[in-house]
């Protein structure tokens, strides 16, 4: 399995559309299948009006099939602090953080695409 039960995900759907709304989550993997992963954590959703992304107050739980090019799904350490992550800019790059070891720079091409 490429993905196994206890790792933390970080998923950014794609967007179809510019106008579409821009949805990222953040898990750990409850169940994994050949097709499909089972992922509870939170939810984020892109705010225009702040410039950030803004997180869901509580978990959700979701299921998410890998075969489907709507998804990009990058694994995380297994130290990342799901309870603390947030979305940061670092010279002009989108970098997800937990603020103490795990960083990710998810968008290499400019502040918001």
């Amino acid at each position: 399995m490429l993905v196994d039960v206890g790792e933390k995900v970080h998923v950014v759907e794609r967007r179809l559309f510019e106008g579409d709304v821009r949805r990222h989550f953040f898990g750990v993997v409850e169940r994994a299948g050949e097709g499909a992963i089972r992922i509870t954590g939170y939810a984020y959703v892109y705010d225009p009006a702040s410039t950030t992304y803004i997180r869901s107050a509580e978990q959700r739980t979701r299921v998410l099939p890998l075969a489907a090019s709507g998804f990009v799904i990058n694994v995380a350490p297994p130290d990342a602090d799901l309870e603390s992550i947030r979305y940061e800019e670092r010279d002009g790059r989108l970098t997800v953080t937990d603020g103490a070891g795990f960083s990710l720079d998810i968008n290499e091409f400019g502040r918001h695409r």
